[in-house]
């Protein structure tokens, strides 16, 4: 297990380093630029490339065949807020101060992201998009140019601020997202670019309060395009084995909580929602397309990293399960990873359409642009360089556990006080409730890899749950 702070400070070149980051050299062609989209909610098993049997992305999934897919990629918060702060810090939630979903605008004004540094090295950047860390829609520092909408935003004629100035627009709000997207990529300059596109999708509509909480979570309804509404109307959705969990075992799930349902085995949500997820998806692969074409019209997109993820996963019934995506269950933490780089990718070592199966992390995405970038000023950051994996190399000390955490807030009845750290192996999830006593959790992924025999109170896992524990209390100290 190797987890470390990389601590970097100053242009200059004072550094204090516990885990080098080997900057990519000029020999792998200067300054890329970097186009980055995050889909809201996406599950990784929701597009072509990771093997659904019907839904039609064949434009993210260029990304995939020109490039690499990380088959083992996760969030280490699934929750909104917390995690969108992970990517753009390259920091864990309790390190980066963003916790919860509640309102955290001021907060987010001060955090330092990777545009910033990109920024401060000459890149041209741009946030569009969803920024969801409180309802402001003012400009963050770091971005030249700022395209954002309060809170959620809609899914229709948003009203989006841009550069200062809201502005109404008509149409689907992934339609807008995607024309101005467009419009920045496809923008004559001299210097690099990175534009990091948030988009709405696939979140329901839902209605916020001021303080960024939900008025009514089971009123969301999933809204596509008007030329989207019948894809897929014909085909079989397909369900996981745990839509069938009895929750033997999982106290925490099964606790009796007033005015509150109880959880039991489910078929699994609705037909419905589903497709009109996967409808919503259409749209951003449009977008991706667009982005395509703009860049090889303007001859820049071999020159361009493109990377494309989502902040966490989403529930279609598993475990009983529906909108409550902060849970540490593999649907909730495991995110898709895509990216394209042909001057990195594409060689005797890696080759295009490669699979990479070490755990890759929401707080790597920052070290992995700014390693790129070849910048001279680095970052404070938690996670690791995704480069020496894009370069075909599989480094010893690369890590083998990593650590999921969520912190309890009062939107969804079922998971108060379900606040937990949690540690994930490549066999093992450990998952340690703060608040609920005798409900912590134990899966062996190996042979249950749909978690749905908890067996944290086994004779035989004893060990396994005490090195756990002590794996755990080190990467929290860490």
């Amino acid at each position: 297990m190797n987890n470390r702070r990389i601590i970097v400070i100053g242009a200059v070149g004072l550094f204090l380093v516990a885990g080098m980051i080997r900057s990519v050299t000029a020999d792998d062609h200067a300054s890329p630029n970097f186009i980055v989209v995050l889909v809201d909610d996406l599950r990784w098993d929701e597009i072509g490339c990771m093997g659904h049997p019907f839904v039609q992305t064949p434009n993210i999934d260029r990304i995939a065949t020109e490039g690499v897919r990380f088959r083992n990629a996760f969030c280490t918060t699934p929750l909104c807020s917390p995690v969108r702060a992970c990517l753009l810090t390259g920091l864990h939630t309790h390190h980066h101060g963003i916790l919860d979903n509640t309102n955290r605008s001021e907060q987010s004004h001060r955090l330092k992201t990777f545009p910033q540094v990109l920024q401060r090295a000459g890149y041209e950047t741009a946030y569009i998009g969803k920024w969801h860390m409180g309802n402001d829609d003012t400009a963050r520092p770091g971005f030249d140019h700022w395209v954002s909408m309060k809170g959620q935003g809609t899914s229709f004629d948003p009203e989006l601020n841009v550069d200062g100035h809201r502005q109404k627009f008509k149409g689907h709000t992934t339609d807008v997202l995607n024309e101005k997207a467009v419009a920045f990529a496809a923008k004559p300059r001299e210097s690099p670019f990175c534009l990091y596109i948030a988009h709405k999708a696939l979140h329901p509509e839902l209605t916020q309060r001021d303080d960024g909480s939900i008025t009514d979570p089971k009123a969301a309804q999933f809204l596509p395009a008007e030329r989207h509404q019948d894809l897929y109307e014909e085909d079989a959705i397909p369900r996981r084995l745990n839509v069938m969990d009895s929750l033997d075992g999982k106290k925490a799930l099964l606790r009796e909580i007033k005015d509150v349902p109880p959880l039991g085995p489910a078929t699994g949500t609705d037909e419905r929602t589903v497709r009109d997820r996967l409808r919503m998806l259409a749209g951003i692969d449009e977008g991706v397309g667009q982005l395509f074409h703009a860049l090889e019209k303007c001859g820049k997109l071999d020159d361009t990293v493109f990377v494309f993820t989502s902040d966490h996963g989403y529930w279609y019934g598993e475990h009983g399960l529906s909108v409550e995506r902060r849970l540490a269950y593999e649907e909730g933490i495991r995110v898709p990873l895509l990216i394209r780089y042909p001057r990195l990718i594409g060689g005797e070592q890696l080759r295009a359409g490669s699979i990479i199966d070490e755990f890759a992390l929401s707080i790597d995405l920052a070290p992995t642009l700014i390693d790129l970038a070849g910048t001279d000023e680095k970052m404070s950051v938690d996670g690791q360089s995704l480069v020496p994996l894009l370069r075909g190399r599989h480094p010893r000390n690369w890590r083998t556990s990593f650590l999921v955490q969520y912190n309890s807030d009062t939107v969804f009845p079922r998971v108060h006080q379900m606040g937990y750290r949690a540690i994930r192996t490549s066999r093992w999830k450990l998952i340690r409730y703060l608040e609920l006593d005798g409900m912590d959790e134990l899966y062996d992924l190996q042979r249950d890899p749909y978690e749905m025999r908890n067996v944290i109170e086994d004779p035989d896992s004893a060990s396994v749950r005490k090195e756990l524990n002590s794996q755990l209390d080190a990467l929290l100290m860490d």
